[in-house]
């Protein structure tokens, strides 16, 4: 039987382990080749959804931790589900298993039900992946400008996610879309307020 094998190795505390990412359209094999993958991942049925309740609870939730980790590592927002199930986190080529797309799109809504994903379009076929949620990135950058003295500055969405005074830090890069939703919620907090500029929409901080 395999149920009981499988409680213990989701039972295990370091589910998520390190990840690699690489983006779904075209994925890198000679890296993903070197990444130290969690041991769970070369175990084969965690790659099909379990019909046990209780263990498919703890898979789900080792899915998902995987899912996080992956998309935070390459700092990817954005997936394509039928694209998804080529990209290494979900085909493991070494033990020929391959989560399948129903699958993956249970995975996907579990992330929905966490508050980590959002749907694109009514077929469920691409979605929003939020690794960091917007209140997250909003605290993250308001520290940043804060610890620089940076209050009452008003910087550019582009100079915010693409400048050289964010290079080192993690909002560097961030998608627009994200950091709109960052900035929303760090001006219903009254700490900024998103203001139209000629090049587009910036950004003033209290």
């Amino acid at each position: 039987m395999v149920w009981f094998p499988l409680r213990c190795v989701l039972s295990r505390n370091h589910l998520c382990g390190r990840t690699l990412f690489r983006t779904l359209s075209a994925v890198n094999t000679a890296i993903a080749m070197s990444f130290e993958w969690p041991w769970q991942y070369n175990f084969p049925p965690f790659f099909t959804l379990q019909p046990n309740v209780d263990t498919r609870q703890k898979q789900l939730a080792a899915w998902r931790s995987l899912v996080l980790s992956y998309c935070r590592h390459h700092k990817l927002y954005t997936v394509d589900v039928m694209e998804a199930q080529e990209s290494p986190v979900f085909n493991n080529k070494k033990i020929e298993r391959k989560l399948s797309v129903e699958a993956i799109q249970v995975v996907f809504e579990e992330l929905r039900k966490k508050g980590n994903l959002e749907w694109l379009d009514k077929n469920k076929s691409r979605c929003l992946v939020m690794w960091r949620r917007p209140e997250e990135w909003g605290k993250l950058i308001y520290q940043w400008v804060s610890k620089n003295g940076m209050n009452n500055s008003v910087f550019t969405l582009y100079e915010l996610s693409n400048g050289d005074d964010t290079s080192g830090e993690e909002f560097h890069g961030l998608e627009d879309w994200m950091l709109q939703r960052s900035l929303q919620a760090l001006q219903t907090e009254g700490k900024a307020e998103i203001i139209t500029m000629d090049d587009g929409k910036g950004v003033k901080f209290f």
